[in-house]
């Protein structure tokens, strides 16, 4: 008989897993550990979602102060002083220069390792897997269409609305809309016990409205994610900026062409983010905005060394085809569990 391929010790899956068990400690209860004026202090330009509105929290992220210097430095200075200068750019400068020194290392990982939201995503789809429901690949073309909406959300949410409320040009309540329907807020509150924040706010119509849009997007994402991988990554702000510094860090995903790709595609099966390009480009296009560096194309690509994810000249893990006949024998690429038999089937007898 021709031997098979033992299975991996160490997957990247369950190194993955491992770390995003640390890191969801960590940023959801870590601040009960420093106290919270030190976790403000450490972890304000995180590249991962975890609110601020969680009290025991151990990490931020940077869009609050994004947020926060658009609505109360630059908008409130240009209305009061009439004219705009580069000075009131400065904190928004230190703001991302402070991003980029945590996003330098991991780079996009960040969101396929760290973020708690993506993390309660991806548990989610394991869910509908265990409890057998169908779920939905995305076509080419509606992951594509849907890339402009999580710039737009940066661009409006983020930038815009608070920059405009500073200038007074919208309500007051505006200054930080995203933080205020971000549904990371709702999962990592609800994480420590805190249920104060799903309450629906009756301070005014832009409260109520905020906080109904709040519970509807958590909601979606606590239906969608059983049947559709990362369904808030695809449209995060968050991710827009990483995808804007994605070339900046040396942490990267590289694809050598090869000829059996066109008639493959596993790669892009395996993809929580549904990614087209891994699978049909090569080079620096197959690492696309919607990466999150998790690692699974990597793990179900079939030839050796195709896909790797390398630190700058460094391999830090490459595509074989020994590790995918180990690793599709206990999950297939889109994320369904083997059956394991605890004990061997019964041969009735004749």
């Amino acid at each position: 008989m021709p031997e098979t391929a033992p299975p991996p010790v160490l997957t990247v899956s369950r190194l993955r897993l491992s770390v995003q068990l640390l890191m969801l400690v960590l940023t959801v209860w870590g601040g009960a550990l420093v106290g919270h004026y030190a976790a403000e202090k450490i972890s304000q330009a995180l590249p991962a979602l975890s609110c601020a509105y969680d009290r025991a929290n151990g990490a931020y992220c940077v869009l609050i102060p994004l947020q926060h210097q658009m609505h109360h430095r630059i908008g409130e200075m240009i209305q009061q002083t009439g004219h705009f200068a580069l000075s009131f750019l400065l904190p928004v400068v230190f703001t991302l220069l402070a991003f980029y020194a945590f996003y330098f290392f991991i780079g996009k990982a960040f969101c396929g390792w760290v973020c708690p939201l993506g993390t309660v995503q991806e548990w989610l789809y394991r869910l509908g897997r265990v409890l057998r429901r169908p779920f939905h690949l995305l076509s080419e073309r509606a992951a594509k269409r849907l890339r402009p909406l999580k710039w737009l959300l940066l661009l409006a949410l983020v930038l815009g609305l608070p920059l405009a409320a500073g200038l007074g040009l919208t309500p007051h309540a505006t200054g930080d809309v995203f933080c205020q329907v971000c549904p990371s807020r709702l999962a990592t509150t609800l994480l420590t016990g805190d249920t104060e924040q799903a309450a629906i706010r009756t301070g005014g119509v832009l409260d109520f409205a905020f906080g109904a849009l709040a519970n509807t997007m958590f909601g979606f994402v606590l239906i969608a994610g059983l049947a559709v991988r990362q369904p808030f990554c695809r449209i995060c702000p968050l991710l827009a900026l990483n995808a804007a510094f994605q070339r900046l860090s040396p942490l990267r995903l590289v694809k050598q062409p090869h000829e059996q790709c066109a008639k493959c595609g596993i790669c892009t099966k395996a993809c929580p983010m549904d990614i087209p390009e891994i699978w049909h480009e090569s080079g620096q296009k197959a690492f696309a905005e919607d990466c999150t560096l998790c690692g699974r194309c990597a793990e179900y690509c079939p030839d050796d060394a195709v896909i790797q994810i390398k630190f700058g000249p460094v391999r830090l893990f490459g595509s074989s085809r020994a590790y995918y006949k180990a690793r599709i024998k206990g999950e297939s690429p889109q994320g369904e569990l083997k059956t394991v038999r605890w004990f061997p089937r019964r041969i009735p007898h004749a």
